[in-house]
């Protein structure tokens, strides 16, 4: 029998007897990527909506935990905050203004010595790993280690601070931790020390992963080290840039552990951040219906901040690739 014969012998399945597919038992059935998700989402819910909705809730009442009834006041809670004279109002922005001189002072310095950081150590030398430990090291300290240890170094009395600073014949009654701008200088100084290497080591990921053929090619074309960083290493590292820019700014707005411990929010009020204020209000004062609607004003803030930072590294992009395609 030929083979066209035994072709035409052969039964064809009928639109009576549809013919089923036998599912394999390692394939992906449609709610595996959920199953994988499930203990994400379920802690997401748990830790992450379920306070934001409650948060959100509070903050429509006059909520005292320590009283029978919280009654509803609707946005009163928010209009007090913009309300010129009102109790919340001044004491809410003035820890805004401090938030604002923090984040604006310490961003750029854990934006750029991170970075020289990272560069330095992307060479090859001998002890590099070593190095490369003692930066990161401070940033396993927790925030209560970091704040008494320099609390005591900067003390304007027995601090070695000082006494380092008078061995030298510098002044030796800089009050850090009780007048400003000593105070600012000391909690910067101390948030880039505790930080920068966090940043560095990032950056580190990111410059071993831009292609050495790249800075080959520049330095055929006779490019010097500051054309290579400048049209091989920065657009290399743009992609990080936005989450480090983005990480940092929301990690400034959101210090707290520092101005507590060290210098306590003194002098007066000057260096007591949004984050010690909304603590201050809803956990000493026990206004939490105030304490969460300042929360929800700081989380717009960040919020608009975020987006913008989001918005210059995007519009740069757009540029990059119109210019490549007019080339």
């Amino acid at each position: 029998m030929s083979a066209a014969t035994e072709t035409a012998a052969r039964p064809r399945p009928t639109a009576a007897a549809p013919r089923t597919r036998a599912m394999s038992p390692t394939r992906a059935r449609p709610y595996t990527p959920w199953l994988f998700l499930l203990p994400y989402l379920t802690l997401f819910a748990v830790f992450v909506v379920l306070p934001a909705v409650l948060g959100l809730w509070i903050s429509l009442h006059e909520w005292d935990y320590t009283l029978e009834e919280q009654p509803f006041v609707g946005g009163e809670n928010y209009a007090d905050l913009f309300a010129a004279g009102s109790g919340t109002s001044d004491v809410f922005w003035e820890s805004m203004r401090a938030t604002g001189i923090f984040t604006l002072f310490s961003v750029p310095l854990l934006l750029v010595l991170p970075l020289l950081v990272a560069l330095l150590m992307h060479r090859r030398f001998p002890g590099r790993n070593f190095f490369r430990a003692v930066y990161f090291a401070p940033y396993v300290l927790g925030v209560a280690v970091v704040g008494l240890l320099w609390r005591y170094l900067l003390d304007s009395n027995v601090g070695l601070v000082n006494f380092t600073l008078g061995v030298f014949g510098l002044p030796s009654d800089i009050p850090w931790t009780t007048a400003v701008p000593a105070a600012w200088v000391a909690l910067v100084g101390v948030t880039v020390w505790w930080t920068l290497g966090f940043n560095a080591v990032i950056y580190l990921a990111a410059l071993q992963d831009i292609p050495a053929e790249l800075y080959e090619a520049a330095a055929v074309d006779g490019a010097g080290p500051w054309q290579k960083f400048r049209a091989v290493t920065l657009p290399g590292l743009r992609p990080i840039l936005t989450f480090i820019t983005i990480n940092t700014l929301i990690a400034s707005a959101n210090m707290f552990g520092q101005s507590y411990i060290i210098t306590q929010g003194a002098p007066g009020r000057e260096t007591r951040t949004a984050i010690y204020q909304i603590a201050e209000t809803g956990l000493r004062n026990y206004q939490m219906g105030d304490a969460a609607a300042m929360s929800y004003v700081l989380t717009v803030v960040l919020l608009f901040i975020s987006i913008f930072v989001f918005w210059l590294f995007r519009e740069r992009d757009a540029k990059g690739e119109k210019t490549g395609a007019r080339r």
